[in-house]
């Protein structure tokens, strides 16, 4: 080596970690890592790389391992190789070619009280902790339990979708389109179960079944229309219906759900979820489903129906879905696949009539074009192979299993089941001592290594204290159910005897 090449500035061993999760392969990790250096450091062009077998040394890595990964950021334009003096870093970056930027440090701050005046802030948000699953005792609806997932099929159905033959056709921007493949699916199979019989034209896949609530009511809602929802219900109802400009009106639920009976004369909207409400799990009955549809058809309004959890149906078979039942096109259906499978999916559909579906596809192609079109082939290949159906019977199995084991451990306690659903679900609606906030007892649980959820973000009108809470199933193993309500009950029992 000559004396120019020793010259070189080059990069300190102690400078490159290991990046990434322990699922990553070791390569990866060590890719990630000494981008990090190049990028975050930006470090000059031509500065020399460690060598390899000091590398592999500091990091407990074999020698050949380092060598691969050189050699892989060499393909990639990250690093040159120079003949007997090693790797150095490359002249040209690719992340680099952009050139230099970065915030302006010297610039006056925005007026951003100013430029967000009107713009209308969340009031009601479930709010669950990111490291929830740090904690022994999660009883947190909506996230799903990894175990049950069968993640080698899932992969399999991704695999196909980036097959040589499948990435030609998903590469192009769809436009307002969807993948035919998930909708076809979606009308054969899906919602052929909830008694629905829809044309693909009938369809639109949505980023999950909130996006395509914000839709449904982005392009109805409107100040001569009264929209009416569910009290307690599903916060983001409420906090859609605060962006817009409709009137709204809360109006209580029973222990079979909502009452049509109870509907205020000038009712415009009605935004419902019969197969399980959301948070006390009532299933509305038949008869209650034909009488809100009639009284829909007596008085002009429009229903929209989130089929919420109907998937969980396990105790007894799932009543008709109101869209089945729906002869004069008045019901707006939401559906999804996050609940089910995975919340992290993202993937949801609407279904309605032609013209309504037309304007849902205009509003989302200005929102977000189409979801992705890999995600949607990759859940059409695991519906059609059949994955998703042998998924769900697992799923149902398993949360009889642990329903069975919450409800009897509830027994020993002084909790009260105040809703659940009677034909299955992930979750029980509880009450507390009528002098205990759920709030404090969530706190006092939490310290415990219990999570619970407080029942005040689902009324507009909480009672106050308000005894309510929600104790999910899905995410908690059956084995910890039992000590886990065990701490919940001695969390209460120190509460309202002022301890810890």
């Amino acid at each position: 080596m000559n004396t120019a090449q020793d010259s070189r500035a080059s990069i300190p061993v102690e400078a490159i970690f290991l990046r990434g999760g322990p699922d990553q392969t070791l390569q990866a990790r060590l890719i990630a890592g000494v981008v990090e250096v190049l990028l975050a450091h930006r470090v000059a062009p031509g500065t020399r790389m460690p060598g390899t077998r000091a590398l592999a040394a500091a990091l407990g890595l074999s020698r050949m391992t380092v060598t691969l990964v050189y050699q892989e950021l060499a393909a990639r334009g990250y690093l040159d190789s120079r003949p007997r003096s090693g790797f150095e870093v490359a002249r040209d970056i690719p992340a680099l070619r952009v050139g230099p930027g970065g915030a302006n440090d010297t610039a006056p701050d925005v007026a951003w009280d100013r430029w967000l005046e009107g713009w209308v802030a969340r009031k009601r948000v479930i709010r669950k902790p990111a490291d929830w699953r740090t904690y022994p005792y999660p009883f947190i609806y909506g996230q799903g339990d990894p175990r049950l997932f069968d993640h080698a099929a899932w992969r399999d159905c991704a695999r196909r979708a980036l097959s040589a033959r499948e990435f030609g056709e998903l590469a192009f921007d769809l436009l307002t389109r969807d993948d035919p493949m998930l909708i076809h699916y979606i009308c054969t199979r899906t919602l052929p179960r909830r008694g629905i019989l829809a044309r693909p034209e009938e369809v639109l896949i949505t980023v999950g079944s909130q996006n395509a609530l914000f839709l449904s009511l982005d392009i109805l809602a409107r100040p001569d229309r009264l929209a009416v929802i569910e009290e307690p219900g599903y916060p983001d109802f409420v906090e859609t219906l605060r962006r817009s400009d409709a009137p709204w009106q809360c109006v209580p639920v029973d222990q079979d759900g909502l009452d049509p009976a109870t509907l205020p004369a000038r009712t415009r909207l009605v935004v419902a979820t019969p197969s399980h409400n959301i948070p006390t799990g009532a299933t509305m009955p038949l008869q209650r489903r034909l009488d809100l549809l009639a009284r829909a058809e007596a008085d002009d309004f429009l229903i929209i129906e989130d089929d919420y959890d109907y998937e969980m149906s396990y105790l007894a078979p799932p009543l008709p879905a109101l869209k089945s039942l729906d002869r004069h096109g008045r019901v707006i259906y939401l559906g999804s696949f996050s609940k089910s499978l995975f919340p992290g999916l993202r993937i949801g559909y609407l279904v309605a009539s032609e013209p309504m579906i037309a304007a849902a596809r205009d509003a989302r192609a200005i929102m977000l074009r189409h979801p992705p079109t890999h995600l949607q082939r990759t859940a059409a290949h695991f519906l059609a192979l059949g994955h998703y159906d042998a998924h769900v019977v697992r799923l149902r199995e398993e949360m009889q299993r642990r329903r069975s084991e919450t409800m009897d451990a509830l027994g020993r306690t002084a909790f009260r089941i105040a809703g659940t659903a009677r034909d299955g679900g992930a979750s029980v609606w509880l009450s507390g001592p009528d002098d205990i906030d759920s709030m404090d007892l969530a706190e006092h649980a939490r310290r415990r290594g219990v999570l619970i959820e407080p029942g005040a973000v689902f009324f507009e009108t909480p009672p106050r204290p308000c005894p309510f809470f929600r104790l999910g199933y899905g995410s908690i193993s059956s084995e910890k159910i039992r000590p886990g309500i065990e701490q919940l009950q001695k969390a209460c029992d120190a509460l309202r005897h002022g301890g810890r």
